[in-house]
């Protein structure tokens, strides 16, 4: 079970905003964990951008969110950069404001950060890091390009399975100006839209 507020806030996504082109988009990524599904894999999922520090992280967390919502088995989300650099903290005071209890493990350069959607399950450890860290898979994982600098710039992702380009505009652009918390949220729910439209196309 997600915490109240989360789950309140999955059931308002409206899945039928999403344009016909973006559904073909996020097509692949319904199709990798489907064929996963079928047969009881491990389903490794594992969010890039340049620097791991808004999109990739707000992907990975939803997507979590979203298996556990629609009780999709073996998902493990992760998040990595082209290059490591820190979870920006409006991101994470984004998922708060939306009900994720956020604790801060670690202070400094590049904090580390519990992330939980749910009372028992495991929290999203989330800090920058590249997409070949340690601390991500080494094989058997989609690679899901969430920026199109990462995706154009990084050609090659050793060890993925797939390869999986799902572009977001950076909320970044709206940093220290007034815009700044609405355009993080505007990015954040529409990202989870269209995880939860992903997770809910998934047959168990």
């Amino acid at each position: 079970m997600l915490y109240q507020p989360i789950n309140n806030q999955v059931e308002q996504l409206n899945i039928d905003s999403i344009s016909a082109e973006r559904k073909t988009v996020l097509q692949p990524l319904i199709d990798f964990i489907q064929q996963k599904a079928a047969t009881n894999e491990t389903i490794n999922l594992n969010f890039i951008c340049t620097h791991n520090s808004r999109r990739s992280h707000l992907s990975q967390v939803w997507a979590q969110t979203m298996a556990t919502y629609f009780d999709i088995k073996n998902v493990y989300c992760y998040s990595g950069g082209t290059e490591a650099t820190a979870l920006f903290p409006v991101a994470a005071k984004t998922l708060e404001n939306t009900g994720f209890q956020i604790e801060m493990l670690s202070n400094g350069s590049n904090a580390v950060y519990s992330i939980k959607f749910s009372k028992n399950a495991h929290p999203i450890i989330g800090f920058s890091k590249t997409f070949d860290a340690q601390f991500n898979p080494t094989s058997a994982f989609a690679a899901i390009m969430t920026c199109s600098s990462a995706d154009q710039g990084c050609p090659f992702i050793g060890g993925s399975e797939k390869r999986i380009p799902i572009t977001y505009e950076d909320p970044k652009a709206f940093d220290n100006t007034p815009q700044q918390l609405e355009k993080y949220k505007e990015r954040s729910l529409q990202i989870a839209t269209e995880l939860k439209y992903v997770f809910s196309n998934i047959t168990k």
